[in-house]
């Protein structure tokens, strides 16, 4: 109580004053044990002196009428202050637990329990809605807010902000699974690693996995704001396992279909795919979507757009010819497009004379020249400038050693570290627009973004992608 009262108004104002000047000794030791344990000092006590006493009256005057009848008992007291505390917890939790056909169906019933909503319009207002759990007693003394169920029912239909930006992830595994801010926030917040108190958790996570593939829809993991922007992240019920079942392909298509509407009608500007869920040989890395939808408002994009557009920033200007590994991925199609629209020649070293053809006829005719299949690395001995898409073994990388510019299209920490003109691709169309039919609009990357744009020099013409 002692604790409660010198974390409360008026001694809050006083600051260390209180410490120093107020408090005895054994008082100082006990508050600070308190607000050692946890740092917010509210938790040190939620209400004034005066509400305690005044809560612990209301909460012993049921009961001792009780006990006066006869009918007291040690379980009936336990349930009580339970049900009690539930109840002015559920009133102050802004979230509503009732869904509002329940009222319209039961009229009776919003005069027998209260809701967070209702609660709130007295906090507000503080003109009305007085009653604790009955809105009853409100209704008999005149202070009941007649726009309390239609406000509940708004609150539950869930009218929250929309998102300008969602990032459709996917599962990878069941013990990722619990690396997430709502299963353990301390784990959550730090990065990913086989921790040995995860293992007796495992059992209960994959019984998780088979729930949440036999009935789960896509949800929400995190959100964040961004330059007032708001970012969300969704989670395909998926994991990585399943993209690799043939059965399972449509299910997942259909999980993304539906992502990809939702955000449609919530308004979203922006859904990138993620991971497996952009999977060439799964939906055309977003093709089939958009294809099956034309009219989307929304814009279904990927991360190998901005890849895309830095590994071209990156080519040291006056290139006249290029080699590249993994030449007929998504990523390495983009790649090769652009190059050969500015007259540069590509050496596509890949296995496959069909990928290559597929690719070299969606250049334009005078263009195609340009696009030449290789099939061993000694094709490119006189090559200075690589593009390595595809892991190089140890010896290939001996090979390549004399070579002036290597850029590897799968690892850009180093790119973006030192490359002061990345900032200038966020603002533009990025390269891989020449990717078909793809749906794609000026992807900006917010979170790469950085304070040196004015001083960037434009690299790559919007026009020209």
């Amino acid at each position: 109580m002692g604790a409660a009262f010198l974390s409360s108004w008026p001694w809050d104002n006083l600051g260390i004053f209180k410490y120093v000047n107020v408090t005895d000794v054994a008082m100082r030791r006990r508050f600070s044990s308190v607000n050692a344990v946890c740092p917010v000092r509210a938790s040190a006590g939620f209400a004034t002196p005066l509400e305690h006493l005044v809560l612990g009256l209301l909460m012993a005057l049921p009961l001792a009428g009780a006990c006066a009848a006869g009918l007291g008992s040690v379980g009936l007291a336990f349930a009580y202050v339970l049900s009690f505390d539930f109840l002015r917890a559920m009133g102050h939790c802004n979230v509503e637990l009732f869904p509002g056909g329940l009222f319209r169906s039961l009229p009776f019933l919003r005069y027998l329990i209260y809701t967070p909503t209702y609660h709130t319009i007295h906090h507000t207002g503080k003109k009305a809605n007085f009653c604790l759990f009955m809105p009853l007693f409100d209704r008999l003394g005149g202070t009941l807010d007649p726009e309390s169920w239609e406000l509940q029912r708004k609150n539950r239909a869930g009218m929250d902000e929309a998102p300008d930006f969602v990032f459709l992830a996917h599962v990878v595994d069941v013990m990722q699974s619990m690396h997430v801010p709502f299963v353990m926030r301390t784990f959550a917040s730090t990065p990913f690693a086989v921790r040995a108190f995860l293992l007796p958790l495992w059992p209960i996570a994959l019984l998780f996995m088979f729930m949440v593939w036999a009935w789960s829809k896509t949800f929400i993991i995190s959100y964040y704001h961004l330059r007032g922007k708001l970012h969300q992240i969704w989670a395909v019920p998926r994991y990585g396992f399943h993209y690799f079942l043939p059965f399972a392909k449509d299910g997942i298509n259909d999980q993304i279909e539906l992502a990809i509407l939702r955000a449609e009608r919530m308004g979203v500007k922006v859904v990138s795919l993620a991971a497996l869920n952009k999977n060439e040989a799964l939906n055309g890395g977003g093709t089939l979507f958009v294809n099956k939808h034309p009219d989307l408002r929304v814009r279904v994009v990927h991360g190998n757009t901005l890849t895309a557009a830095v590994i071209l920033n990156e080519i040291p200007k006056g290139t006249t010819e290029v080699f590249m590994t993994g030449a007929t991925s998504k990523l390495g199609r983009a790649i090769a497009l652009y190059l050969c629209r500015k007259k540069i020649r590509v050496m596509m070293m890949t296995l496959s004379t069909e990928r290559f053809q597929k690719i070299q006829k969606e250049a334009a005719a005078e263009d195609q020249q340009y696009l030449v299949q290789v099939t061993k690395f000694q094709s490119a001995e006189q090559c200075k400038t690589w593009i390595v898409g595809k892991w190089l073994s140890p010896r290939e990388q001996r090979n390549v050693l004399a070579l002036i510019h290597i850029r590897h299209a799968g690892d850009l920490c180093s790119v973006l570290g030192d490359n002061a003109e990345v900032s200038t691709l966020l603002h533009q169309t990025c390269a891989a627009d020449v990717a078909g039919p793809f749906n794609r609009s000026k992807l900006q990357n917010n979170a790469l973004k950085r304070d040196y744009d004015a001083k960037a020099p434009p690299s790559l013409d919007p026009k020209e992608i």
